[in-house]
């Protein structure tokens, strides 16, 4: 039997999480960094969080400095940012790998699960997202510049999905 994402756990700060902590919920799972192009992207995160969190869903955000070095603060300072500039409420993890020797195995088993463009496996850049529904599923994943709010509309079926 294949592994699930609920045996897996994660980091933020020195607290080790359970992703069963998640169990029931529908989560979108994102790359980020905090001087990428992208990073506007957090408001859209943002927004998609407050309409949707109160129906079951959850953003899990994982800072990662792998491609051009555009997240390279600490956990504390990215955390800062992201509160600061985009008002996030949503949990952002440690920074993690997501490519290569060190790859988390969050990320091994999401890459395993559902490949990207072309079938590739490996994270292409930063806010690549993952949807995951209520069993722990992993259902599709997104392209870095699919917008949060081009995504609603598969977070709501799978919130109402039994």
């Amino acid at each position: 039997m294949s592994q699930s994402i609920y045996d897996l756990s994660v980091k933020r700060g020195s607290e080790e999480v359970p992703l069963s902590k998640y169990k029931d919920k529908v989560l979108l799972i994102v790359n980020t960094a905090s001087q990428c192009g992208f990073t506007p992207q957090y408001k859209g995160l943002q927004e998609t969080y407050e309409k949707l969190n109160p129906k079951g869903f959850e953003i899990l955000a994982f800072p990662c400095n792998q491609f051009g070095e555009q997240e390279p603060g600490t956990d504390a300072e990215i955390k800062t940012f992201c509160e600061r500039t985009f008002m996030t409420t949503f949990p952002i993890f440690s920074k993690l790998e997501v490519n290569g020797a060190n790859t988390d195995p969050l990320y091994a088993h999401l890459k395993k699960e559902a490949s990207g463009f072309l079938g590739l496996k490996d994270i292409k850049w930063n806010f690549t997202k993952f949807l995951v529904d209520k069993h722990g599923k992993v259902v599709k994943r997104y392209a870095p510049m699919t917008k949060p709010e081009d995504i609603e509309k598969d977070i709501v079926k799978l919130i109402e999905k039994p």
